[in-house]
């Protein structure tokens, strides 16, 4: 496939400035930017598709700069509902690290430069920045935006000037950019296309050329209608371990959000969260109609996306604990290099004594609480429920409380 070609098979395609999606394919600048605030100490699966789309440039020859908003981060990205808390220095900073770490993990290209805004925006002049910036930047632009007219027009909840600032401070990203490293090119989500288009119209303004914008569709959660991403409340984090403020999914969940997916919506998110090719696609998915209660597609998604996020051998661990929880595996047929990889994956005790087992694996709150679980019948030791008799468990075994809450005892 041509990069065009690709883009619009997968459904990388919302709004753009390219006319013909084609022209990507001859485009002698094969430059481009993709930037994320540092809001939170982790990336979601919402900004996991718009990397995947980033990835797919990359595969084609383009060369990528990532940028992290240290600057715009400051102020925050304006939302319809209302104003954003402001978040202190030193978190923006521990941000900043995290997230830079996951951009360069699932974007692994030799070309790829990592960036800063802060770096150009630490020393600028307030005044020479209105002048050159703010003066060439027309007000009617910005109120005729939808989210802008949300905030301000007649019941809405007003707007500080920090927010309003905020689509300059884009626009200028995308013309240092311009100016330092030729890119021409910016990619986004669907949500930021608004913001893109002011760093078209500075380099317009201002260098008297041509800049283009090529933005991929917010992914929606099939169940809720919901779009993917932290704001919403049903988010699934990039980070694999707490960064400090508990951003993050285990790899184990994160294995199994995308193994849970419904037979409608596979084929939708297969396309956009793996980096399998047409023919692998295609294979998968025809393999699946024929059986789908051997959910096919769903443990390739998984497979797929997971690899990419948390690399090969987590993978491999998530896959095999998923076989020994809910399939045919027996904890006794693993290796001991197996079962030390899907000892990471859970939580993990050596005590022997059940009620102090639940306790640390936090299956229990407390030792009564222990005991009126199993007084219940709601802990299983090995696929067998436990009594309220029982009181010691024998390394190794997998503790299981209710449905889909595990632990594990080793020696």
């Amino acid at each position: 496939m041509k990069l065009s070609e690709e883009l619009l098979w997968r459904g990388f395609h919302a709004e753009t400035t390219i006319k013909d999606p084609a022209n990507l394919d001859t485009r002698e600048n094969k430059r481009f930017y993709w930037g994320a605030d540092p809001s939170a100490d982790s990336l979601t699966i919402g900004n996991l598709a718009a990397l995947m789309m980033c990835a797919c440039f990359v595969r084609h020859g383009y060369e990528p700069t990532l940028l992290v908003g240290g600057a715009t981060g400051q102020i925050g990205d304006p939302k319809d509902t209302g104003e954003r808390d402001l978040k202190p220095l030193a978190e923006v900073e521990h941000n900043k690290s995290c997230i830079k770490e996951q951009i360069e993990r699932i974007i692994r290209a030799d070309n790829v430069t990592t960036v800063d805004n802060i770096d150009w925006f630490k020393d600028i002049n307030y005044l020479e920045f209105l002048r050159e910036i703010g003066k060439n930047f027309s007000m009617t632009q910005l109120l005729d935006r939808q989210f802008v007219q949300a905030r301000i027009g007649e019941g809405g909840s007003g707007m500080s000037y920090a927010e309003f600032s905020y689509t300059l401070i884009q626009g200028y990203d995308f013309l240092h950019l311009y100016r330092t490293k030729g890119i021409a090119l910016q990619l986004c989500g669907a949500d930021q296309y608004g913001n893109c288009t002011s760093g078209i119209h500075l380099i317009k303004r201002l260098e008297n050329a041509e800049a283009d914008v090529w933005s991929t569709p917010l992914i929606i959660d099939p169940i809720t209608g919901r779009k993917f991403g932290k704001s919403e409340g049903n988010a699934v984090w990039l980070a694999s371990t707490d960064n400090g403020s508990g951003n993050f999914t285990s790899i184990f969940d994160f294995y199994q959000f995308w193994l849970n997916q419904p037979d409608q919506s596979v084929e939708y998110l297969i396309k956009i969260y793996t980096i399998y090719d047409k023919d692998t696609i295609d294979d998968i998915l025809l393999r699946h109609a024929e059986d789908p209660s051997r959910r096919i597609a769903q443990t390739a998604l998984a497979k797929g996306v997971t690899e990419v996020v948390h690399g090969a051998e987590a993978t491999q661990a998530a896959a095999t604990l998923t076989e020994l929880l809910f399939g045919d595996k027996a904890l006794s047929s693993l290796s001991p290099a197996e079962f030390s990889a899907i000892s990471e994956m859970l939580p993990t005790t050596c005590t022997a004594d059940l009620l102090s087992a639940l306790v640390e694996t936090e299956l229990a709150t407390s030792k009564s609480d222990a005991r009126q679980l199993l007084k219940s019948g709601a802990i299983s030791i090995n696929g067998t429920k436990a009594t309220p008799d029982t009181t010691t468990v024998t390394a190794p075994a997998i503790l299981k409380k209710g449905k889909n809450k595990f632990a594990i005892v080793k020696e």
